[in-house]
């Protein structure tokens, strides 16, 4: 399976995915760890994304997300990550794993652009949508839809958000087609 069939998956389910066998994986790490460790590092995470829109004012990517969650969780079922090699692959998964509570959603691995890419899902998400841990999600969560500023944004059918070109932008390719979520 590619990336484009992993999206459409994720985009056309009704309902979620199959557990892991076994089950969600139990953190090694307790409660009380976590919680200091995501106290301790809100500020920097809060720190790094005022930064970004700092930045987004002085230099505007070309794309606007409008629209508001619909609470499917499907963007929380399907994570994906690269894989990484050595002590940062330890640590990655460490912080996502334990801190964050990402599990390994299949075993299977995906290829895109020849880099293998793995899928987790997260322990956080409720029965109706929403998340368990909002006010201390990861800034993957935090920041999705991710618009880019060199890439056309990819969001799922169904979401909520839909994706259009900025004014200026707009003016100059008007047969550019955006992706609407809904």
């Amino acid at each position: 399976m590619n990336l484009e069939e992993l999206l459409s998956k994720a985009e056309n389910a009704t309902s979620p995915p199959e557990i892991p066998l076994g089950g969600i994986p139990k953190q090694r790490l307790p409660s009380w760890g976590r919680w200091i460790i995501r106290i301790l590092y809100l500020p920097l995470l809060h720190l790094e994304l005022r930064t970004e829109k700092i930045a987004k004012f002085f230099i505007r990517p070309p794309f606007i997300q409008t629209g508001q969650c619909k609470r499917r969780g499907n963007c929380c079922h399907y994570i994906i990550f690269p894989e990484l090699q050595g002590i940062i692959k330890k640590l990655f998964l460490f912080w996502n794993t334990e801190v964050h509570g990402f599990y390994k959603r299949e075993g299977l691995e995906y290829e895109v652009e020849g880099k293998k890419i793995h899928v987790y899902g997260c322990r956080h998400l409720r029965k109706d949508g929403s998340c368990s841990n909002y006010s201390f999600r990861p800034k993957i969560c935090r920041s999705w839809p991710l618009i880019n500023y060199f890439a056309y944004p990819k969001i799922l059918k169904g979401c909520g958000y839909q994706i259009k070109l900025r004014p200026p932008y707009a003016k100059k390719h008007p047969g550019l087609k955006i992706y609407e979520g809904d």
